[in-house]
């Protein structure tokens, strides 16, 4: 349910690091939390961002909820497809429902993030 080659932030984010590039998406357990997603924004491109400063919105048929930026620097690209079809999120939230990619400005944000089992261990405490 979580995957091990992924950091994740205590609000249900997960980031994925290539080079000084983070992909930032929800997590499943945060999808299945949410249930059925309505409408999805981000922020544009070039926008900067700080750690836990909102990145974007998703709102479902229970609730309105910010997306938190991980890690701080600059949004280089958002997924489009993702505003125009919510169910590519539920469908795939680690994969092709991946939200905005930022260009770090530190990676020393990462070390502050969970690893796997600590957002696992956490999630296990908030119940399914």
């Amino acid at each position: 349910m979580v995957p091990n080659n992924l950091r994740y932030a205590e609000s249900h984010e997960w980031v994925s690091v290539d080079g000084d590039i983070a992909t930032v998406g929800i997590t499943k357990f945060a999808v299945e939390q949410l249930t059925d997603l309505v409408f999805v924004e981000m922020k544009k491109a070039g926008k900067t961002v700080a750690v836990k400063e909102a990145v974007g919105q998703v709102e479902s048929v229970k609730s309105v909820n910010d997306v938190y930026a991980p890690v701080a620097g600059e949004i280089v690209a958002k997924n489009d497809a993702i505003e125009k079809d919510t169910a590519i999120v539920t469908a795939d939230p680690f994969g092709q429902g991946w939200m905005v990619k930022i260009k770090m400005s530190s990676k020393a944000d990462l070390d502050k993030l969970l690893t796997p089992s600590q957002y696992e261990a956490q999630i296990a405490t908030q119940g399914h």
